[in-house]
């Protein structure tokens, strides 16, 4: 069992938070959007725009450096694949939309339909950014596997040198 590559956690991860990016932005803004501006109106709050922007943005790509990591760390339980990648994602999921932001429909600040729906939308959203990221992730050994070198070709001969053939043999 080899150590968690930290790069690869952070390259995953990195892709891992742009497919949350995506994915967000299409049901948040194309699918729920109308519901969002009507839910922010009923608050008397302005759409997110700049720095909230941003804010979420940052958190998303934390968030998918995080689904990384938890695959990388359950990954010798469960073996390496996309069987494990979504459990990462279903985790993350459990802990950030169903409890996170599913949380909110007791605080009857949102629709139930808005927060119900962008919960059930974000278990596929967090299963794909853990399947991305899942397949970009390699252990330190698998990718020192991949890294071969040329076997050494020695430039002077081993071993004693051959004693001349005498004159005249065929």
């Amino acid at each position: 069992m080899g150590k968690i590559n930290k790069g690869r956690v952070l390259l995953g991860g990195l892709l891992a938070g742009l497919v949350l990016i995506i994915i967000h932005t299409v049901i948040h803004r194309a699918i729920l959007g109308e519901q969002w501006a009507k839910a922010m109106a009923d608050l008397n709050k302005p759409l997110p725009t700049g720095s909230a922007v941003v804010g979420m943005v940052v958190i998303m790509f934390l968030v998918g450096i995080f689904i990384v990591w938890l695959y990388a760390a359950i990954r010798p339980r469960y073996g390496a694949g996309p069987k494990t990648a979504v459990c990462a994602g279903l985790a993350v999921w459990f802990i950030l939309w169903l409890i996170g932001f599913g949380g909110l429909i007791f605080m009857d600040l949102l629709p139930c339909n808005l927060v119900g729906t962008g919960v059930g939308l974000g278990l596929g959203e967090a299963v794909v950014a853990a399947l991305a990221g899942g397949w970009v992730y390699k252990e330190e050994e698998e990718v020192k596997e991949e890294v071969r070198e040329e076997p050494v070709v020695p430039t002077e001969p081993s071993g004693p040198p051959e004693p001349p053939e005498p004159p005249g043999t065929i």
